[in-house]
């Protein structure tokens, strides 16, 4: 028996009625209002209730086949195929750490839940062309934002119980599900249990890079550290000014800083643990096996993959932090 689903086609619309109609199949099913083995609108009754030509329509069920959602059975019309469900992560940049998160979200989910990644590189216009062109596709949507004043107006069109911001929060809202790391008080709080280390060294230098987009609020807890523990410290943010010298320890939170700074030490027959000191911020598969192992700041990425799996799955209002920690290696 034919469904008795009906469409809701915006003659005005930017988005094509054919793209319409496959976001509105899209959404009925990961809601569930329409089941697997279900009956779909035929194509003459679509035309003539939503006034649209048979080409929108047999385009629109075309590429709803071609995704496996539905199947078509000669003489008797369109069955949904599938309960799929998609959902949209968007990430800012992908890296070995990004890795470990999306592995982790991935292998947490439903067999029935696809996902697709898009990744925002801190561009805004990028960014609002993914949400823009998302808007009706997904049964929810898994955000990282970067510092922008468009990024939460962009997001306002998706609805809340939709929406999870992971990682940063900046331009959230009260209303927000999140998933978040601290980069403030986390971060102090790391710094001192490696006090002990830090105080083997005459100087400690965080290097911050023109091309990283860290949270600056670091940067304020970092000094705040080494003011409070009376240690001599200094920010450089200049690569030429990265030149390493012996019994000063290191903290950068980029990895190339880390490939320049193992680098230097190999040229000036420096042993990092020792003549000099690195920490370095965000934990990879295979920071443990560099040189001797490198020291790491980090929060548990495979954790936040598994919560924003949670947020999925549950049908749960979700707002946590993921801890952050010290890896002590021999880097440090």
């Amino acid at each position: 028996m034919e469904r008795n689903f009906t469409f809701k086609i915006n003659h005005e619309s930017d988005t094509p009625k054919y793209q319409q109609l496959v976001n509105s199949i899209n959404n009925a099913i990961a809601e569930n209002i329409l089941a697997k083995g279900e009956q779909l609108p035929s194509v003459n009754s679509i035309c003539q209730k939503n006034k649209l030509s048979r080409d929108t329509v047999f385009k629109a069920y075309s590429i709803l086949k071609e995704q496996k959602l539905i199947d078509s059975v000669p003489n008797k019309g369109y069955f949904v195929a599938a309960e799929t469900r998609k959902v949209l992560l968007v990430l800012d940049t992908f890296k070995a750490y990004k890795e470990v998160l999306y592995h982790s979200f991935v292998d947490n989910l439903a067999d029935n839940i696809i996902v697709d990644v898009q990744f925002h590189h801190y561009n805004i216009d990028n960014f609002k062309t993914i949400i823009n062109n998302s808007f009706g596709k997904y049964y929810k949507y898994v955000v990282m934002t970067f510092d922008d004043k468009e990024v939460a107006t962009t997001l306002n069109s998706i609805s809340n119980e939709k929406l999870l911001l992971i990682d940063w929060n900046i331009h959230s809202k009260s209303k927000n599900n999140y998933v978040f790391q601290d980069f403030g008080k986390a971060f102090y709080e790391a710094l001192q249990q490696g006090d002990d280390l830090f105080r083997k060294y005459n100087e400690v230098v965080f290097v911050y890079p023109p091309f990283t987009n860290h949270p600056k609020e670091t940067l304020d807890y970092f000094k705040k550290y080494c003011s409070d523990a009376n240690l001599k410290h200094k920010i450089i943010y200049k690569l030429s000014d990265f030149n390493i010298q012996k019994n000063i320890a290191y903290i950068s939170v980029s990895d190339r800083i880390l490939g320049m700074f193992l680098e230097q030490c190999r040229e000036k027959d420096l042993e990092p643990g020792k003549d000099v000191g690195f920490l370095s911020y965000n934990e990879t598969p295979m920071k443990k096996f560099i040189y001797k192992g490198i020291s790491v700041v980090t929060t548990d990425f495979k954790e936040l993959g598994v919560k924003a799996a949670e947020f999925v799955t549950r049908e749960q209002a979700i707002k946590t932090y993921i801890p952050t920690k010290l890896i002590i290696r021999e880097s440090l």
